[in-house]
């Protein structure tokens, strides 16, 4: 990293920090993503093999209920994902009182000096290999496992663990938005897999969510490139990884509209909400 990361940032005032946030060390953690990130083409090879692999094994045998494990799976990551966005809300609000919108697209020292934020950003990197635990359940379950689905388990890991190993600046906002939408997305999952009656419009509330969350990610990434480009101001948002996130935004609106419009807009409804992001 470039003296970016050093650039001066007050720390917000925490009303509590845990001892494993406080024990936080960016430093280490961005050199284990740099020597792990050739391997996440390994572990995606392995996962879409195992989808197709566990699709074949299914084809003529019962599905599995699994209805109190996916509880717990949806569970934990929806108070997971409450937390993360929790603690991490408090330091994207001081970065943008005390140091502006510029700041929080260009400069990663929420990673190397506010021991909470990164350690959050950390954790939410690694979350992206174990959502790929969600799978399993469509899988087992035997319900219908769209392109979209794996497609953005794939591309999420391979874009979340490449950032990180740069310390991409705007990586911070990606962190806090998916947190927010992961946890209306897993309570729902949930509360669904616990056969409570809810309405089609909560359902239509979080595809929606999901939209919007692409369009975030588009307009942060053009920030980006404004400040990179335009701008030539300094900016810890390399090129590639511009170009690389717009693809990857662009790519799932397109594909979650599409999804919207046959699960709610068309005569052909999809009956079942399959789990994506």
């Amino acid at each position: 990293m470039n003296n970016l990361g050093h650039t001066p940032l007050t720390v917000p005032n925490y009303s509590y920090v845990f001892d494993f946030e406080k024990n936080f060390d960016f430093w280490d953690t961005q050199m284990w993503f740099k020597d792990q990130f050739p391997n996440c083409f390994y572990y995606c090879g392995i996962y879409v093999a195992l989808i197709f692999a566990g699709k074949h094994y299914m084809s003529n045998r019962p599905k599995y209920e699994l209805r109190g494990m996916l509880i717990l799976w949806s569970a934990l990551l929806a108070i997971y994902s409450i937390f993360g966005f929790l603690r991490i809300m408090p330091g994207m609000f001081h970065v943008l009182r005390h140091h502006g919108f510029y700041h929080s697209i260009c400069i990663p020292s929420h990673l190397t000096q506010d021991p909470v934020f990164g350690f959050w950003s950390w954790t939410f990197a690694l979350s992206k290999l174990v959502e790929f635990g969600d799978t399993a359940f469509i899988v087992l379950r035997k319900q219908p496992l769209i392109f979209l689905h794996w497609y953005h388990h794939v591309t999420v890991l391979l874009y979340t663990w490449f950032s990180y190993a740069e310390a991409t600046g705007n990586g911070k906002w990606f962190g806090l938005v998916n947190s927010f939408v992961h946890a209306w997305m897993y309570s729902y999952y949930a509360l669904k897999a616990m056969r409570f009656n809810i309405p089609k419009w909560v359902a239509m509330f979080v595809t929606t969510l999901q939209l919007s969350q692409m369009v975030v990610g588009c307009i942060l990434t053009a920030s980006a490139y404004y400040y990179v480009h335009s701008a030539q101001v300094e900016c810890h948002v390399t090129p590639l990884n511009i170009k690389l996130a717009m693809l990857m935004y662009l790519s799932y609106f397109i594909l979650f509209a599409r999804f919207f419009q046959q699960a709610y807009l068309s005569n052909k409804h999809i009956n079942k909400i399959g789990k994506k992001d």
